[in-house]
């Protein structure tokens, strides 16, 4: 494990997979969001702009526009009183801020890895009256989408961080399992 002042060996590469492995977990809660605001299209770009920059897209304005678009739509879920659309927002944001994943050996850091599946998992668990099974099979699903890529550059960071309420657990328990 890394201590907090030291930086990590990190490529454009593997930040590129990290990114990807992001999106990918974010995705099947679209559909969650998409039950909700089927005409509301800021999750869904910030996904494809997350997968853009997996493919060789410039990490670039636009990446960083999708994303704070996405996150004003999930506070408005929120202050709708849609739990579950909010949270599959958030894991729109999360897809898209993986690729601002920094060379810092921080805990924090390892949110930019894991905050999509974690919040992708919580969507799911709200929209099945808080199920935690539901967000433990989603959790499980994203196990399996992480690359060995993705694996080696979670294990130079810290563990997750305590705190974060149900979606801190749930990223603690994928943090687990992929170590």
């Amino acid at each position: 494990m890394a201590d907090d002042s030291a930086t990590i060996e990190l490529s454009h590469s593997e930040l590129r997979e990290v990114a990807g492995y992001a999106a990918a977990c974010a995705h099947p809660a679209l559909a969650i969001f998409d039950r909700e605001r089927p005409d509301d299209e800021r999750p869904r770009a910030a996904i494809d702009a997350a997968l853009s920059f997996a493919t060789g897209a410039a990490r670039s304005r636009r990446l960083r526009d999708c994303a704070w678009a996405a996150a004003r739509a999930a506070q408005e879920t929120r202050d709708a009183g849609l739990v579950a659309a909010s949270e599959a927002a958030r894991a729109a944001v999360a897809a898209a801020g993986a690729a601002f994943l920094h060379p810092l050996a921080r805990a924090t850091q390892v949110k930019h890895i894991l905050a999509a599946a974690a919040h992708a998992a919580r969507a799911f668990e709200v929209s099945t009256a808080d199920d935690p099974a539901i967000g433990a099979n989603q959790i499980a699903q994203s196990r399996i989408l992480a690359t060995p890529v993705v694996v080696d550059v979670l294990k130079r960071y810290p563990r997750a961080p305590l705190g974060g309420g149900r979606v801190g657990e749930l990223m603690r328990q994928l943090d687990a399992l992929l170590r």
